[in-house]
């Protein structure tokens, strides 16, 4: 297994730069073992049955780009990676040199101190609580391969419409797709929907930098699976309904549950093709970067032949691709 062979070229043209008018009106790409399909977001109430459960990530992005002066003058660039407590927080900070300890960072004349270096973070304590400080001095993290500074349409549409836990940096895009009359539509005939929590890290657009995939290391990422949730779970395992994960966060969170036997924690999980998997039978996902770790799962899911003809099917009908793209749907492949 090599990094090359999760690459592919994508025309720039496609990278879906701003958000769809509608959410449920973007298109998706339904893959079945060889056969492709192309269809509006909103067949999904054709494609789930009525024992099915739609699990979710109900992760809400916080404001977590900072724009801040170094004590000396220069310019820095924070991004959160996480709140470590109610002050403190584990950040990305962007600057020409690195930082020592008790330098400080001013966001709005405010200082921000530099606890200590953790590998490539910081620790940063803040003035005064980082949920606040965020909220009100912070700007929505857009992924860089965007382009662009946030504006104002980023505060509702980088947000599925039942994020309700702060504490992700990017959002869980397959959500995105989602609005409440769809929402409404699976409910009335009887798909389920449960919720799990994971907090999506900076780490999420990492590149896989050597050859050999097998040698990345993902950055932990907390989860949690709420009792309710290992309820509907037990009950469709009970009947004849599968598991529906939207995106590749709650596979994440799903697997790792199953691997440990443990419903919240940390997870560094990578998953490759030749991973045999537990707990998600079909899958919601966006298009994603080309040698991405998310590639890389959902090849691993669907089988690397069939989502390489996937990806070329969608680039030939000009689908939109990553965080404000289209989306694809897809089963297990268990002979993968």
């Amino acid at each position: 297994m090599r990094r090359s062979d999760f690459n592919f070229h994508l025309p720039d043209a496609l990278i879906a730069r701003h958000p769809a008018p509608q959410r449920s009106a973007s298109r998706l790409l339904v893959l079945a073992g060889d056969a492709i399909q192309h269809h509006r977001f909103d067949a999904l109430v054709d494609l789930l049955a009525p024992d099915d459960l739609l699990v979710v990530n109900d992760t809400r992005v916080i404001k977590a780009r900072l724009q801040a002066r170094k004590d000396s003058g220069g310019r820095a660039e924070i991004l959160v990676e996480r709140i470590a407590a109610t002050r403190l927080a584990l950040c990305q900070v962007r600057v020409s040199k690195p930082l020592k300890a008790g330098r400080s960072l001013y966001v709005d004349e405010c200082g921000i101190r530099v606890a200590e270096r953790r590998g490539e973070f910081y620790l940063l304590e803040f003035p005064t609580p980082v949920a606040e400080f965020l909220d009100r001095h912070g700007q929505v993290p857009l992924p860089p391969y965007l382009g662009r500074s946030a504006e104002a349409v980023d505060e509702e549409r980088y947000q599925t419409v039942y994020a309700t836990a702060p504490g992700a940096v990017a959002a869980p895009t397959a959500g995105l797709h989602f609005d409440a009359p769809l929402l409404g539509r699976l409910e009335a005939q009887g798909v389920a929907v449960a919720s799990i929590t994971l907090h999506v890290g900076a780490g999420t657009f990492q590149p896989v930098r050597e050859e050999d995939p097998r040698q990345h290391r993902l950055h932990a990422e907390r989860y949690v699976i709420p009792s309710a949730t290992r309820q509907a779970l037990a009950a469709c395992a009970a009947g004849t309904g599968r598991v529906v994960a939207v995106g590749t966060t709650v596979v994440r969170a799903l697997e790792a549950a199953a691997a440990s036997g443990c419903d919240h924690g940390e997870t560094r999980l990578f998953i490759l093709p030749g991973y045999r998997f537990q707990a998600v039978d079909a899958l919601i996902t966006n298009f994603h970067l080309p040698e991405s770790t998310l590639l890389m799962l959902v090849s691993a899911f669907a089988g690397t032949a069939q989502v390489r003809r996937a990806y070329d099917a969608a680039i030939a009908q000009r689908y939109r691709f990553f965080s404000y793209g289209d989306a694809m749907f897809c089963e297990r492949a268990d002979d993968v």
